[in-house]
């Protein structure tokens, strides 16, 4: 939404029971609080105990669907997290696509444009799938098995 300087600080004049000139208009319902950070920039004022807006998100993995619940300013890492406990990817497998576009970690949501009800495709990495298939395969020719998290000692 874009607002223009102007009508972010105009004031309508009125009249009160008195006769008298107030700076009350019609926009002062929505009072907001400014204050001047340290570098001299005008910024609106934090509220405290303000909840985060919660955003749910659809995620596509192929054949399924997850819808996840997370907060609208949370990252896609963030995201990640929330997912590895709805499927069997660790965070670092996962590859998470928003409009064409593969997202950091670190990219937050509401930057990026997500909202409610928005759809992200999960993929796994292609790397990470073909090291997996590679240790499965040399264990069942070797007839160990494979645990790509935990090695055992070679013992003779």
């Amino acid at each position: 939404m874009k607002l223009s300087p102007k009508r972010l600080f105009k004031r309508n004049a009125k009249l009160n029971a008195n006769d008298e000139r107030t700076g009350v208009g019609m926009y002062d319902r929505y009072e907001t609080d400014w204050e001047v950070r340290p570098g001299g920039m005008l910024v609106q004022k934090r509220v405290e105990g303000r909840e985060e807006e919660t955003i749910l998100v659809r995620v596509s993995t192929g054949n399924q669907w997850h819808d996840i619940s997370i907060g609208a300013t949370s990252t896609f890492g963030e995201l990640k997290v929330l997912l590895s406990l709805a499927t069997t990817l660790w965070p670092r497998e996962q590859r998470l696509i928003f409009k064409g576009k593969e997202r950091e970690d670190s990219d937050h949501l509401h930057m990026v444009g997500v909202q409610n009800m928005d759809k992200v495709l999960l993929l796994e990495d292609p790397a990470i799938k073909e090291r997996k298939l590679r240790s499965s395969t040399l264990a069942q020719v070797m007839g160990v098995p494979c645990n790509s998290f935990i090695r055992a000692p070679l013992t003779c």
